[in-house]
């Protein structure tokens, strides 16, 4: 195998886990989410993982058991046998009456039920909280894994500066970034946990279009090339003067990084220009404050702060249609645990690992900002995307 989580790794992760079940009188954890069943078990494969609070986990593989046991570690690895398996597994190890976590806000519904009448029994209880927290913390190996990503968006961006003329299309230049990221490696999905949220690489725009709001949860859209996949680059021709935006995810073995600079082929207009000089600003002051302990939410306050001084508060995350966070936690999801958004108490713990975006919309115009990917350390935030924070003049 090119690439496999190493066994102490694994088996940490579930230790975390069987902790906190343990701490919320939970007698185990069904873990069927693609993302969360590679995470605890090493393996991507359609499994089923029972977690017990105190011993052994199972792995119940339909396919494919042979690449399921050469990836993961973990010691009992099993065929499917149905249903009843699944069920019979449960009560040899846990009595009728106790616990069962799963992960509901992902879970769809018939499954759910359907978990509910073969568990009869026994209680079901969320756990999507708890190891989406466990998974918040990530490890010097997964942080490994973020650096290489990191490199690999670099080259992305100097890719970037080395390409963009007058008269390439949006997707002319996406299509390029996209190619030279998966030349080096790049996986190609970017997974979202997010009901309905799905990225294909990130968001790649010129001017107006990239002021133009969509479904998706973050502060930028895009027209997308049609109706059915409504994000993203069109078919616009990219212009002088005016901000083009890349907004990249690049995703290496699994763990992404998320990065976002500007580019124009000449200057923007000076209001732009006031604007992504902000951005970083208020990027390079968050760096400083965040730090072990810190919630999230005062981030954010600090942010709104600096924004309402400078008169920009219109177009600060968005503009007709707005969003309350300015950074997202990221590593085999997109859209993990921190948000440092408003409201939103959770404070950070070294390890935990962020992009920070602070980004200004104006309608007609563009979009300007700035984002990269932090790393809780013990004293502030050492950010791991690296590429210049200027706005980059072609």
């Amino acid at each position: 195998m090119a690439f496999s989580t190493p066994a102490k790794e694994i088996s940490r992760r579930i230790a975390k886990l069987q902790d906190q079940l343990q701490q919320h009188s939970i007698a185990g954890a069904l873990i069927v989410q693609r993302v969360d069943l590679f995470y605890f078990s090493g393996t991507a494969q359609n499994a089923y993982l029972f977690i017990p609070a105190e011993g052994d986990s199972t792995l119940i593989v339909k396919r494919s058991l042979a690449r399921a046991r050469e990836e993961s570690s973990l010691k009992q690895i099993i065929p499917y046998e149905g249903m009843d398996q699944l069920a019979a597994l449960i009560s040899d190890l846990i009595p009728k009456g106790s616990a069962i976590g799963l992960e509901t806000d992902v879970l769809p519904a018939s499954l759910y039920f359907r978990y509910q009448k073969l568990l009869d029994g026994y209680r079901m209880i969320d756990t999507a909280k708890i190891i989406r927290l466990i998974r918040a913390v990530k490890s010097g190996y997964e942080i490994s894994l973020m650096k290489k990503a990191a490199s690999v968006g670099k080259e992305v961006f100097h890719y970037a500066a080395q390409i963009i003329k007058p008269g390439l299309r949006e997707i002319e230049l996406a299509g390029e970034l996209e190619l030279k990221a998966r030349k080096l490696g790049h996986q190609g999905a970017v997974r979202m946990r997010g009901f309905n949220q799905e990225l294909y690489f990130g968001h790649v725009m010129s001017g107006k279009n990239a002021s133009i709001s969509s479904f998706f949860d973050g502060p930028t859209g895009g027209s997308g090339l049609n109706p059915s996949y409504p994000q993203g680059a069109g078919h616009n021709v990219i212009n002088k003067n005016e901000p083009i935006l890349v907004d990249f995810v690049t995703v290496l073995e699994g763990y992404m990084v998320d990065q976002t600079r500007i580019f124009s082929l000449g200057r923007p207009a000076p209001q732009l220009q006031t604007a992504y000089d902000l951005a970083v600003s208020i990027k390079n002051t968050l760096a400083e404050l965040g730090k072990p302990g810190v919630n999230g939410s005062s981030l954010y306050q600090k942010a709104s702060a600096m924004v309402k001084k400078a008169g920009l508060e219109k177009h600060f995350m968005g503009c007709l249609e707005k969003v309350s966070f300015v950074g997202h936690g990221v590593g085999l999801e997109l859209d993990e645990l921190p948000v440092i958004a408003h409201g939103l108490d959770i404070p950070l713990e070294e390890g935990m690992v962020f992009a920070l975006e602070p980004k200004f919309v104006f309608p007609g115009e563009g979009t300007v900002g700035i984002e990269d990917t932090f790393v809780v350390g013990s004293e502030r935030l050492e950010q791991i995307t690296v590429f210049s924070d200027q706005l980059q003049v072609i």
